[in-house]
C-alpha cells in the first residue's frame, strides 16, 4: 500500500494544485474562457469524480469526457447482433460482465439470458476456450470487445484455439483502436480542445508514438496518465505547461507502467491475428475509417462473423439512438451528462437507455455515482 499512498499524498497534491493554479493564471484561463482538456479513458473520468479533482482544480480548467471505454461506444446494432448469435440453438455465448446490460434496440444480453439464451459471463477469453474444450457439441462464441488493452488476450486465445484445432470456438470481433477516433474528434469543427490526458492501459500495449499525430498534425499536447489522483493532477499540470510554453508534444507521466514502444509480445499477437477494417461504427461518432479490427483470413475458421454470416460480413447496420438519449453528445464533449434530458429521469442505473449509464467507466455512471442523483434533485 505504501506505493499507492504516495500517489494519494494530500501534501503533495496541494503542491501540484498550487502549481496548476499558477500556470492556469499565467495562461489567462478563466471559468468563462477555460482550458478544455479531454480525458480519453473512462477510468480517468471516474477517478476525476471519485477524488473530486474537478472541484479541486481551478475554474479555468474544464474536463471534457471522451470516448471512455469500448462498452460506451458500442453501437446498438452490435448488441442486436450479439443477441442474434446468442439465441441460436446450440450456442454458448461468452462475454465480459460490463457488456451484459448494454441495451440493444429490443433487449440486452442480460434480458436475452433471462429469455433462455445460454449466455455466460467470463473473466478471460481463455475461459471461453475452456468451455469449447468441455462442450465439443456446442458452438462457443466469445464477444471480443475492447480497445488495445484487451485485444492481445483475444488474439492469444484465437492462436491457442488454432493450435488445438477447436472448430467449435469463434470470436465475434468488435475490437477497436484509440487513435482514429481522436483524429475524428480533432477534425470535428464543433470540437474545441486544448489538450489531452491519454489512456494509461491502452498505452501500456501500444506505447506513446501512435499519438504523435496529435502534436505534429494538430498542435495539441497529450500526456499519458496513470489513474491515481496525483497521476492525473501531474498530467494536467504537464498539459498546462505545454500550452503556456507554446509547444505540443506527447509526454509520458505513466512511465512506471507505459514503455515508449509498447509491449512487443502483445503487438506481435495483434499483428498476427488481426487486420484493420476499412471502417467501423462508433456510437455517437458514426463510421470511422480503419478504427476497428477484423480477424485475418488465416484465422477465418474462428471468426464468428464469417461462421454465422452476421456483423460486417452481412453488411453494415446502423441504429438510431433512443429518443432523447444524449450518449453521442456526451462522448464528443458537446454535453455534460446532467444536461441530457434523460439523465436521472428516463435513464438511471436501474433503467439505462445508453451505454454511458451502464458501463463501469461511463461518464453518466460517474456523474450518478459521485453526485449525479443529487444534481437531478437540484434541477427538479
Amino acid at each position: 500500500m505504501r506505493y499507492v499512498e504516495e500517489f494519494r499524498d494530500p501534501k503533495a497534491a496541494k503542491r501540484v494544485l498550487a502549481a496548476i493554479a499558477r500556470v492556469t493564471g499565467e495562461i489567462g484561463a478563466t471559468a468563462e474562457n477555460p482550458v478544455r482538456i479531454m480525458e480519453i479513458c473512462g477510468g480517468h473520468t471516474h477517478a476525476i469524480f471519485r477524488y473530486g479533482l474537478d472541484k479541486l482544480t481551478p475554474g479555468g480548467i474544464e474536463f471534457i469526457h471522451g470516448p471512455g471505454c469500448p462498452v460506451c461506444v458500442l453501437p446498438m446494432a452490435r448488441v442486436d447482433e450479439c443477441v442474434e448469435i446468442a439465441e441460436r440453438p446450440g450456442v454458448i455465448f461468452c462475454t465480459f460482465g460490463d457488456a451484459m446490460r448494454v441495451p440493444g434496440t429490443k433487449k440486452s444480453l442480460l434480458q436475452a439470458k433471462a429469455d433462455g439464451a445460454d449466455i455466460r459471463m467470463v473473466y478471460s477469453p481463455l475461459d471461453a476456450v475452456e468451455l469449447a474444450r468441455r462442450n465439443p457439441g456446442r458452438e462457443v462464441v466469445f464477444f471480443g470487445l475492447g480497445f488495445e488493452t484487451t485485444t492481445p488476450s483475444t488474439a492469444l486465445s484465437i492462436q491457442q484455439a488454432a493450435r488445438e484445432e477447436l472448430s467449435n470456438f469463434s470470436v465475434f470481433c468488435n475490437h477497436i483502436t484509440v487513435p482514429p477516433p481522436i483524429r475524428a474528434l480533432l477534425d470535428d469543427p464543433h470540437m474545441v480542445l486544448d489538450g489531452f490526458v491519454g489512456p494509461g492501459h491502452v498505452s501500456m500495449v501500444i506505447g506513446t508514438h501512435p499519438y504523435d499525430f496529435i502534436a505534429e498534425d494538430y498542435g495539441k499536447p497529450l500526456v499519458v496518465a496513470g489513474f491515481e489522483p496525483l497521476d492525473l493532477l501531474q498530467s494536467v499540470l504537464m498539459v498546462l505547461e505545454q500550452i503556456r510554453d507554446g509547444r505540443a508534444s506527447v509526454e509520458n507521466q505513466y512511465a512506471r507502467v507505459v514503455p515508449e514502444h509498447g509491449n512487443p509480445v502483445s503487438l506481435a499477437a495483434i499483428a498476427d491475428v488481426y487486420e484493420a477494417r476499412p471502417s467501423f461504427e462508433w456510437r455517437g461518432l458514426g463510421e470511422i475509417d480503419a478504427s476497428g479490427l477484423r480477424i485475418r483470413d488465416a484465422y477465418k475458421a474462428f471468426d464468428a462473423e464469417e461462421k454465422f454470416g452476421i456483423g460486417y460480413a452481412a453488411g453494415p447496420r446502423v441504429t438510431e439512438e433512443p429518443e432523447g438519449c444524449g450518449c453521442g453528445a456526451v462522448m464528443t464533449g458537446r454535453m455534460k451528462p446532467t444536461e441530457c434530458p434523460q439523465f436521472g429521469r428516463g435513464c438511471t442505473p436501474d433503467t439505462p437507455l445508453g451505454a454511458l449509464m451502464v458501463s463501469s467507466e461511463g461518464a453518466c455512471a460517474a456523474y450518478w455515482t459521485y453526485g449525479g442523483a443529487r444534481a437531478v434533485e437540484e434541477m427538479a
